[in-house]
């Protein structure tokens, strides 16, 4: 007999031998007919595997994060099989799972694919997935492999690097693949399919190989649930930050300026100095001082902190001055710095915790293909700030900060999140820096924060910064899409390669622990984010403009300029559009621009010293005339309506 322990921590009994899908029927038979993967002792494993030790069993569903990968990535099997067949003597490299489907690099050689050939080839893969074929795991040694594959370069490599008595392969109907595992029970549970696109990648991503095709696809357990996604899509089309960036005039790129080096724009900088402003005045409530740090440092600066170590070949290439030996890098962290100013000083128990924050512009080189709008540059500017504390005040320090968060995650309508809690791959220790006892308290003070707060969190493995463990806010935006925004990490590592120290008490000194925390992320990325999320209609407080006047004709014009002035005193901020055109096209201009609140001026309104007012979107339902005074009220209890709810 083997025992199985289940998630909710309970232990059941069964025969050595036992399947996966048994056990799930032993638990309910309408919850095995969804099961479609699962993970023993945090190994993926087929619903056929069969279990000979005890161990830690997780069954997966569709509904699981882990389900939909195990069934993209079989789906991206039998797009395989299809390829094969439509485009004979392609050859096969990898073809995993993504976060929102599937894709296969394929080198096609002479032969094209376009998207002339998509709808063939899915309707091919559901004639495949009616079959039912199961997908059955082998081992196979190393000699087998390489002889299946002697034709194909790619797949010999990735052979190569393998050790002798790991390596499967996967097959289903007349398709053999290699493979490390992670199935559905078989091809029919696939039920619609759609190639998405296809792109250029180079073979295990560098630019210096064979430039591959990648075919894209997503796939489902229902037709229905692909005809909602692909709305999603053309949903998403509509909100895309690159697309209303360039239509609101808020940032923009130049070949000149350089790839992934955003340029804001008037508006957009006055939205991003807003939120910048936003976040001073919280921190500032908070306990933060404002610091400035410059946009390079001493290439041994980040030798000491391990970021060279980790990521010097992948970023910027040193800065080499006339003075022999001397080299900067261009700041790719702000935690170096703020170590320094730290270090200033001498620092008694106190004076602590002190609380550094900045809005600390870094640079790190992001492949070419890699970059994406704002959400991928190469140049960003972080929302920074690091705590120094003793070790008994890190709890209450780290509670703090989660206020923060959910403060600024309030006031800017992203209110269905996820904590993250980020530990370090307990297999794979060699990735980070520090000993096992400072690790293990770090993980240990986000576990019991985020529990104290009543978060609502998951733990992942492996998703750990290399010198601590963090607390990664995973926010859904008004399209159901997940996005990690807010960071906040524990750190006994730093301190410890910066000699960081305060006089204790007891007259001896003693090693602060660190914080490190990002309530927006990046601002580029954040503002992205937010863009995608509201669609461009940003929350009044927030916007660039809350205020168009427009007025019939030029005879009301100095009206207009009056009701401007008495706005603008107010601190509303406002423009006027007197341009020599019609009333309905500077409506239409004015909600293309999203402007939050329209106001019409013609004659009435100009002999009752009123204004009449339009909201955005409302197509003139609901239209008001008002006082300016009245008008004034209006926008500040709107403004304080939402940052008032969300205060800490």
């Amino acid at each position: 007999m083997i025992q199985i322990t289940l998630p909710d921590g309970s232990v059941k009994s069964y025969d050595s031998g036992v399947t996966v899908l048994d056990v799930a029927k032993s638990i309910s038979e309408g919850f095995a007919r969804n099961v479609i993967s699962a993970s023993f002792n945090n190994v993926v494993v087929e619903t056929v595997t069969e279990l000979t030790t005890d161990g830690s069993l997780v069954l997966y569903t569709w509904n699981d994060k882990e389900g939909k990968k195990a069934f993209w990535h079989s789906t991206s099997h039998v797009m395989a099989q299809v390829l094969e067949e439509e485009f004979p003597g392609i050859k096969l490299t990898l073809g995993p799972a993504i976060d929102n489907g599937f894709y296969y690099d394929v080198d096609f050689e002479d032969q094209k694919i376009s998207e002339n050939d998509f709808k063939r080839i899915e309707d091919r893969i559901i004639e495949i997935a009616r079959e039912k074929h199961e997908f059955k795991m082998r081992p196979v040694s190393k000699a087998e492999a390489l002889e299946m594959y002697k034709d194909n370069v790619y797949k010999t490599e990735l052979i190569s690097n393998l050790e002798d008595g790991t390596i499967t392969f996967c097959d289903h109907s007349n398709f053999t693949d290699l493979c490390r595992g992670g199935h559905v029970p078989n091809t029919g549970i696939i039920k619609a399919v759609k190639i998405m696109s296809i792109a250029g990648a180079y073979w295990r991503g560098d630019e210096k190989n064979k430039q591959l095709t990648r075919v894209y696809g997503v796939s489902f357990p229902k037709q229905k649930e692909l005809n909602e996604y692909l709305a999603l899509l053309e949903e998403a089309k509509k909100r895309d930050h690159r697309k209303l960036g360039k239509e609101l005039e808020l940032f923009a790129f130049s070949k000149k300026v350089g790839q992934g080096l955003p340029l804001w724009l008037p508006k957009g900088a006055a939205l991003r100095e807003r939120l910048e402003d936003f976040l001073k005045k919280a921190q500032k409530a908070a306990g933060y001082q404002q610091v400035v740090t410059p946009h390079i440092g001493q290439k041994e600066l980040y030798e000491t902190s391990g970021h060279y170590a980790k990521y010097g070949a992948d970023s910027f290439q040193p800065i080499n001055t006339p003075a022999e030996g001397e080299e900067f890098l261009l700041k790719p962290m702000n935690c170096p710095h703020h170590c320094e100013i730290y270090n200033n000083s001498p620092w008694s128990y106190k004076d602590l915790p002190k609380r550094y924050a900045e809005f600390g512009t870094v640079y790190r080189y992001e492949q070419s293909g890699e970059l994406h709008g704002l959400t991928r540059v190469r140049g960003f500017t972080q929302d920074d700030a690091h705590i120094f504390c003793m070790p008994s005040q890190l709890d209450q320090e780290f509670k703090n900060v989660i206020d923060l968060v959910l403060y600024v995650f309030g006031a800017l309508g992203f209110e269905n999140f996820t904590a993250q809690v980020s530990l370090r791959d307990p297999e794979n220790k060699e990735k980070y820096i520090g000993s096992d006892e400072n690790w293990e308290k770090a993980e240990q003070a986000i576990i019991n924060a985020a529990k104290d707060k009543g978060l609502n969190t998951v733990v992942e493995y492996g998703e750990a910064a290399f010198y601590g463990p963090k607390l990664d806010f995973m926010v859904k935006d008004a399209l159901g899409r997940s996005w990690q925004l807010g960071t906040i990490q524990v750190d006994y590592n730093l301190p410890e390669r910066f000699d960081l120290s305060y006089k204790g008490s007891d007259n001896e000194l003693h090693r602060p622990v660190m914080i490190h925390r990002a309530p927006f992320g990046s601002m580029e990325r954040f503002i992205a984010i937010l863009i995608e999320h509201t669609g461009g209609n940003f929350p009044l407080w927030l916007m660039p403009e809350q205020v168009a006047i427009l007025s019939l004709s030029e005879k009301y014009e100095n009206y207009a300029k009056k009701v401007l002035q008495l706005l603008e005193n107010n601190e509303i901020r406002t423009v006027l559009d007197n341009r020599n055109e019609t009333i309905g096209k500077k409506i239409r201009d004015a909600e293309m621009q999203k402007m939050p609140y329209m106001i019409i001026i013609g004659e009435e309104e100009e002999k009752t010293n009123t204004i009449s007012i339009r909201k955005h979107g409302q197509d003139g339902k609901g239209n008001q005339t008002v006082t300016v005074e009245e008008f004034v009220r209006i926008i500040q209890a709107d403004i304080d309506k939402t940052l008032k709810k969300f205060e800490v």
